[in-house]
């Protein structure tokens, strides 16, 4: 992995104050040298008080002999906010990082003899010789000029924050002498929307101050992290702050300045994401869906390569602040922009489930590949069908079939069998039903409905009716897209449960790495060779099969294994789920994918909703041939496994599914059972 270079922290990687110092000339100009790495630089107001003299030299040599003048000097020391650390991706590219920001600022004359009235000419009228020279109204806020002479009226008045680059060559070019240009440290993610949700964003500590002036107060309001993983590694990303120590005579003019404390540079946070990949899945989300989430993981190691969660969130609006009518807007947003739902948001899993039902029979011995159910339009469990969402009888199917067809009434027969408790105990080993443990504290730990919840909850069991929904991946069972990549991780490489990573490492602005976040198993699933090559050929099937329902993330020369789903959620809307790994021989990624369909919209499928996004995902990711080549499985002693080829599965003359662009639909509400009929007795059919 390539380590940061030394300067490369502050975006372009140059030292931008020569520009910066042209009209800087009260104390922000010593914010020149705040480079940790770079060696300070003189101050601007060097030829008239050099910082070398003393304070006391420089006062005695200014100030007036009257005390009446002298008790005007002032010396304060000023703490210098440092630069925030970067946040990149796997390769180092970076994803946040600090840029030079402006504020400009008003200098009151010499002599300070301003009335109330004329101070608020003064300030009214350069608000608007700027607005002329930026081309739009510029309104000081009521009151705060007036507060800020009477309390600090040595130090400039910030008339306009943040100014752009066009800005900034404007006021340059006007040469106005009231006119200084603050700078500042910024947050900015230069790739904007793209991976928002998992960075966060940054807010000011404070507001701008306008009261006395105080010794060890902030040159400008320090920003600290909101959300994601600015908010988790805030105290990692913030630097050390710098001293300043600023002198003025009795006639107000500042006679010194001196960095006395070198600010140093915040720690940088290497993610596990990759920046290409992330780019891919937000661009696949945006033209297919106006609500969902997409996780692509690493099953080699749970390493999260992407995130992304829809409609995105820009953190360079929260900079420095969002303004209140931009926030409005976006908490207006009926799409909720601000939810990451790729690890808040949890869903019923639907027809994904099972794979997870698949593993837990057959691993457990409770059903067997070879073992058959009929997959008839409905299966009575007491009083009531429970329905399939085909809408005729496709025979007799084993796992395999079963699984690529998608019928749920060979599911509902096969959990039944099981019980319970053996779903919802391996559901719980590949890790659903608690949180991953990624560092953002937005994660919600979804729910599995065990028989102990049921108890708890329902003071009953999980059996009958209730049973066979939860093999079919409905009746209360939620799961975050990031447990659904995770688990299909495990599905994948054959039984390894990894602790999923986020964050690689923490580095200095040198390059050492400080902390790393090692790869860690939390757990193995025994998963019975035979059973493994059941899920794997099942979920091939899916993708490739004529019977599949996910042809629309076909790879050329690679097998995608994977799993459509499609299920009822709150509000009347229907989720549509595609998740799995690839390749299937020796995955190198695992995926999930979730798209939100509208209320009351009933044409939302799995096949033609979710598998086309990733299908363009993984199209863009197998164009480089390198990652076509199956990567080894090891077992739990770090041995390769020996592949083992897949068989072909038998076909039986079953009835023809019909045309293979039919998608699996949420099946309708279970019905009563037609009445069993009684027969009459033989003696009353004689006697009446």
């Amino acid at each position: 992995m390539r380590l940061l270079r030394p300067g490369s922290w502050l975006e372009g990687g140059a030292d931008p104050w020569p520009a910066a110092r042209l009209g800087c000339g009260v104390f922000f100009v010593g914010v020149a040298v705040l480079h940790a790495q770079l060696p300070a630089a003189p101050s601007p107001l060097s030829e008239a008080a050099p910082v070398s003299k003393t304070v006391s030299e420089t006062l005695s040599q200014a100030a007036s002999p009257t005390w009446e003048t002298q008790k005007q000097a002032h010396f304060w020391v000023f703490n210098i906010p440092a630069p925030r650390g970067q946040i990149c991706d796997r390769n180092g590219e970076p994803l946040a990082l600090q840029r030079m920001g402006y504020n400009l600022a008003l200098q009151f004359p010499r002599p300070l003899k301003f009335t109330a009235a004329e101070l608020n000419a003064f300030v009214a009228g350069e608000a608007q010789r700027l607005g002329q020279v930026l081309g739009r109204p510029v309104t000081p806020q009521a009151g705060a000029a007036l507060k800020h002479y009477r309390n600090r009226p040595l130090l400039p008045f910030v008339l306009l924050q943040n100014l752009s680059a066009s800005d900034l060559v404007s006021v340059k070019a006007a040469q106005n002498a009231n006119w200084e240009v603050l700078p500042f440290y910024a947050r900015h993610y230069p790739n904007g929307t793209l991976a928002g949700h998992a960075l966060g964003y940054v807010g000011r500590t404070g507001k701008f101050q306008d009261g006395v002036v105080e010794n060890n107060e902030s040159l400008w309001p320090d920003l600290e992290g909101r959300e994601g993983l600015e908010r988790t590694f805030d105290q990692v990303l913030r630097g050390e702050s710098g001293q300043l120590n600023v002198t003025y005579n009795g006639a107000g003019k500042k006679t010194s300045e001196q960095v006395s404390i070198t600010p140093i540079t915040g720690k940088h946070v290497i993610t596990t994401l990759d920046l290409s990949l992330q780019r891919s899945c937000e661009a696949a989300l945006a033209a297919g869906t106006k609500r969902g989430a997409m996780v692509i993981m690493d099953p080699q190691n749970g390493d999260i390569l992407a995130m992304a969660s829809w409609p995105p969130i820009n953190p360079n609006q929260f900079v420095p602040s969002i303004s209140e009518a931009d926030y409005e807007a976006i908490k207006r947003d009926k799409n909720e922009p601000l939810f990451p739902r790729f690890s808040l948001a949890s869903y019923p899993p639907g027809s994904t489930f099972k794979c997870f039902v698949g593993l837990a029979g057959l691993a457990s011995g409770k059903i067997s590949p070879s073992e058959e159910y009929e997959c008839t339009t409905g299966f009575q469990i007491g009083d009531q069908i429970f329905h399939n969402w085909k809408k005729t009888n496709t025979g007799s199917l084993n796992f395999v079939e079963a699984l690529e067809q998608s019928c749920n009434t060979w599911f509902y027969q096969a959990g039944l069998k099981m019980g319970a408790n053996v779903i919802t105990d391996y559901a719980a080993s590949v890790g659903f039903g608690e949180r991953t443990g990624i560092p953002i504290p937005e994660e919600s730990a979804g729910l599995l409905p065990t028989d102990e919840y049921m108890r708890q909850k329902h003071k009953g069991r999980m059996v009958g009716g209730m049973l066979a929904q939860l093999a079919i991946g409905q009746g209360g069972t939620e799961i975050t897209p990031l447990q659904m990549a995770q688990a299909m991780a495990v599905l994948g490489n054959g039984g390894v449960l990894h602790q999923t990573r986020l964050v690689q490492q923490i580095q200095d602005i040198t390059g050492e790495v400080v902390n790393a976040y090692n790869v860690r198993i939390k757990r193995r699933v025994e998963i019975p060779p035979e059973t493994f090559l059941a899920l794997r050929q099942g979920m091939i099937q899916v993708v490739a099969g004529s019977r599949g329902t996910a042809h629309q993330a076909k790879v050329e020369k690679v097998n995608v294994a994977g799993k459509t789903g499609t299920a009822q959620w709150h509000n009347n809307q229907t989720v549509a789920w595609f998740a799995g790994f690839a390749p299937a021989e020796g995955p190198r990624i695992a995926f999930a994918a979730v798209y939100e369909g509208d209320p009351h919209r009933n044409d939302v499928h799995g096949g033609t909703h979710a598998a086309p996004m990733v299908g363009k995902v993984l199209r863009e990711y197998f164009k480089n041939p390198a990652n076509i080549k199956p990567v080894p499985l090891k077992d739990e002693n770090g041995d390769d496994i020996e592949p083992t080829a897949i068989p072909p599965v038998s076909r039986k003359a079953n009835p023809p599914l019909g045309d293979p662009s039919d998608q699996e639909e949420i099946p309708s509400e279970p019905t009563p059972a037609e009445p069993k009929q009684t027969p009459t007795p033989f003696w009353k059919r004689i006697f009446g």
